[in-house]
Formats: C-alpha cells, sequence, structure tokens
C-alpha cells in the first residue's frame, strides 16, 4: 500500500503546544508539550488518566485547537488546518463504525469523503480489508462482527485513506484480554507491512506501549514526564514517575557513600556512577530481579524483612515485604511451597540490577529534546 508517508515522510513534530480548556485563562490539558515522532516511527503516550495523552492525540488530529504552540506533519504547519486536510487516519476506542452502512461503506466512507475517482474506491478498499483480514466479511454490517473484527474494520477504514499519520486512542481498551493480545500482535504486523507510516499511539497500558512502541512518551498532569525506548525506560527509568508508571519498582532512598549507597544505615553494593558522595537518591530495581534467600555471591545485596502478602499468579508468586519500613516486592517462580504472611525473609538482588535515579528529575522529569 503507497501511503503519503512513503512520498517523503510525515513525521509529527509539537512545538512548545499547550492546550487549555475554557481558553487561555482555563483548566490546563496540555502545558508546553514538546515532542517529535520520527517518520515512520511508533510513538506511544503513555500516563494516567487525565494525564493529557489523549488531548495531545486530538490536537495532532485537528479536533483541538491549541492555545499556543505548533502542530507539524511531515515538516508542514497544520495548526490552523481542519482535520481533513491534515492527512491522517485515526482509531478510536469505540470504533466509531456506522451501523446501517455495511463493512465495505464503512471503510469507503473516508475515501469518498476525500472525493476519490470512484474507479479507484473499490480497489482500496478491497486493498485495507485484505491487510487487516476482513477481506471475506465486506457485506456484513457492524453488528454481525464481534468486537475485535469490529476494531479491524476501523483500522481498515483508517488505512483506506493512505495516511502518512496514523492516529489511535486506545483502540484495545473495549477488547477482552485474549483479543487484546491478538489484536497487539495484528498491529505489530500492520506496521511492519507500513514502515513509513508514522504511529501515534494513546493507552495507559504498558503491556501495550512497551510491546508496540519504538519509543514512549510517558505523560502526567499534562506535562511530558520522560521519553525514550521501551527498553531504556524500563531498566534506565530517569524518573520515580517512569520508574513506577513503566512496570513495577521497588524504590529505595538511598544515600551515597563512597562507591555505594547505604539504605536504613545498611550499606548495599551498588554502582553509583557520577552521583556525588553524600547524596540523597532513590534506588530503583524491578521486582523479577529481587529473589528470596541469601545473596549469591560475595558481591550481591541482600535485604531481610516480613512478608505482608503473597499472591498467586500462575506461573510466579509475587511476594510482598517490609524492610525497614519500606514496601519491598519480589516476583519469582512459581514456588512449591507458599511462605505464611509475617514469615521473615531474605530478599537478594545483584549490583549491576539496580539504578540510581538522580535527585531533581524524581518528580519534575526530563524533556524530549
Amino acid at each position: 500500500m503507497a501511503t503519503a508517508a512513503a512520498k517523503g515522510g510525515a513525521g509529527i513534530r509539537f512545538d512548545g503546544v499547550s492546550v487549555a480548556y475554557g481558553g487561555p485563562g482555563g483548566s490546563i490539558a496540555l502545558d508546553s508539550f514538546d515532542l517529535t515522532v520520527e517518520p515512520g516511527e511508533v510513538m506511544a503516550l503513555l500516563g494516567p488518566s487525565g494525564s493529557g495523552k489523549t488531548t495531545a492525540l486530538r490536537t495532532v488530529a485537528g479536533f483541538v485547537q491549541p492555545v499556543s504552540g505548533r502542530i507539524l506533519i511531515g515538516g508542514r504547519d497544520v495548526t490552523g488546518l481542519p482535520p481533513y486536510r491534515r492527512g491522517i487516519g485515526m482509531v478510536v476506542q469505540q470504533y466509531a463504525l456506522f451501523p446501517h452502512m455495511k463493512v465495505a461503506e464503512n471503510v469507503a466512507f473516508g475515501l469518498k469523503a476525500q472525493k476519490t475517482p470512484r474507479a479507484e474506491i473499490a480497489g482500496r478498499v478491497a486493498e485495507a480489508l485484505e491487510m487487516t483480514g476482513m477481506a471475506g466479511y465486506a457485506d456484513r454490517h457492524p453488528r454481525e462482527l464481534s468486537g475485535g473484527q469490529q476494531q479491524r474494520v476501523a483500522i481498515a477504514r483508517a488505512l483506506a485513506i493512505r495516511p502518512g499519520v496514523l492516529l489511535l486512542d486506545e483502540p484495545l481498551s473495549a477488547l477482552d484480554s485474549q483479543l487484546r493480545s491478538g489484536m497487539l500482535a495484528e498491529l505489530a504486523r500492520l506496521h511492519r507491512e507500513l514502515p513509513d507510516v508514522s504511529i501515534l499511539y494513546v493507552t495507559h497500558d504498558q503491556v501495550e506501549a512497551l510491546t508496540l512502541a519504538d519509543r514512549i512518551a510517558v505523560m502526567d498532569k499534562a506535562r511530558l514526564r520522560d521519553c525514550g525506548t521501551p527498553q531504556e525506560l524500563y531498566r534506565r527509568p530517569r524518573t520515580e514517575f517512569t520508574a513506577s508508571f513503566v512496570g513495577t519498582a521497588n524504590l529505595l532512598p538511598v544515600t551515597v557513600r563512597g562507591s555505594g549507597v547505604r539504605f536504613a544505615g545498611r550499606p548495599l553494593n551498588v554502582p553509583v556512577g557520577d552521583v556525588a558522595d553524600g547524596a540523597t537518591t532513590t534506588l530503583c530495581v524491578r521486582p523479577h530481579l529481587v529473589g528470596l534467600g541469601e545473596s549469591r555471591g560475595p558481591d550481591g545485596n541482600t535485604l531481610r524483612g516480613k512478608i505482608t502478602e503473597v499472591q498467586w499468579r500462575g506461573s510466579t508468586h509475587r511476594i510482598y515485604a517490609e524492610v525497614d519500613g519500606h514496601r519491598v516486592i519480589a516476583e519469582v517462580r512459581e514456588l512449591r511451597e507458599t511462605p505464611a504472611l509475617g514469615d521473615e525473609v531474605a530478599l537478594h538482588f545483584a549490583p549491576e540490577d539496580a539504578v540510581l535515579i538522580p535527585a531533581g528529575l524524581t518528580e519534575s522529569g526530563s524533556r524530549d529534546d
């Protein structure tokens, strides 16, 4: 499928974009937002409800006008353009299919709105339905389709216009977990088949963001808090908010002492990098990197506490322990014998599995360059 992006690339750039509902003095929904989505890149906007991620997407679509800043698509300032002139496709969480139209008619809707020559429409519709695995459903109405099939039709409709930019607003939230997993695989396949299309993907689901995105923009309270590849944000988070929102994290207050740190007065062997001696910072270690029992090597770290909760999760047990007044989580393979609440427990982790979050970035975060 040829795309607008293939003719020269159609990335997205937010240039100091602010949105206030109720006018310039109203409620701030997006605050001085700077972000660049490269041509062909999948960028996930990840954050809690009310963080501004959907507002950012709707600003690109043209449904929301910023009070300041610019939106550029393919290097062109589209801030003042109506949605139909921006060359975008959009899929929302409730599909928004026309119930009285058959599948083929739904997919053709955008093409007709763009005044595509009638002779081209049938081929473009067939192409989009084939790409989304819905070629055999062209004559059905939406009510005759499952939720997953309706979502595929919505994606086919967005792709039929051959957009340079595809906007996905929580597209899988209405699906059950099994359908969601299948659709994630389908979206990943579509991205491989459409490598020139820039995708902006709004979600509050960490798994979706980690699975699909080339980079993730982490948002909170109308601001960009962090941005990086899924691996960077998960393995080396730069803020406490990123660490706790992109996956689950143990966050412990520590003080740098020499070549290590001290937690609750106890020394821990952790690489400190260029963090100054005496600095107070936060140690982050992921639960799956925390094991039960004493440290397995001379350089490892051991914490001791009491079990406060045990959760069985099928293939794993999640162990919660209180260590010197702080909660520590260990995610371990399913145990043959489940420890009891109140049992004393030793927990260990390797020095290389911990990362220090620099002071000053714990709340305010950093901006995308």
